[in-house]
């Protein structure tokens, strides 16, 4: 577990709410409607996928807010079906996964979420997965970014 800052980031992102399992159904044609609307209107992107949640449920059954964020180096004058975000630091606690989406929850999240009930962090509420390398669904490895935001 690593505790760390954030860095601010223009994002073009879009809200579902959603359960874990609706993700994989919804996630590929959305990330493909937003990267198609950047490079339309011709922003560079500038980062890898974030995907926001607030107050992330430990079952598959339970829908949550999440948003699909796509860094941007620039998003002057944008008027498009997409919400335009500016996401602020905040401190997190930070592990990488690296594997299949099959183990993403009993090899990442798990130990992450048990090293911070063990320490004297508190839990905000939100968390991100960042995808630093996605080979698409089915693929064996991945590399995600887990983080889960820390109370003051």
């Amino acid at each position: 577990m690593e505790i760390k800052e954030t860095e601010p980031m223009l994002v073009l992102s879009a809200t579902r709410r959603l359960t874990i399992p609706q993700i994989r159904q919804v996630s590929p044609e959305l990330t493909g409607e937003i990267d198609a609307e950047i490079e339309r209107c011709g922003f560079g992107m500038a980062g890898p996928w974030v995907f926001i949640s607030h107050h992330l449920p430990r079952d598959s059954r339970t829908a949550f807010d999440i948003r699909f964020c796509r860094p941007v180096a620039n998003l002057d004058g944008y008027d498009g079906p997409f919400e335009v975000q500016q996401l602020e630091p905040i401190m997190v606690a930070s592990a990488l996964h690296q594997g299949s989406m099959r183990t993403l929850f009993t090899q990442g999240y798990a130990p992450l979420v048990q090293a911070i009930e063990f320490s004297r962090h508190t839990f905000s509420g939100e968390s991100r997965e960042i995808y630093h390398q996605w080979a698409g669904q089915g693929a064996r490895y991945h590399r995600i970014e887990i983080q889960f935001g820390l109370a003051s």
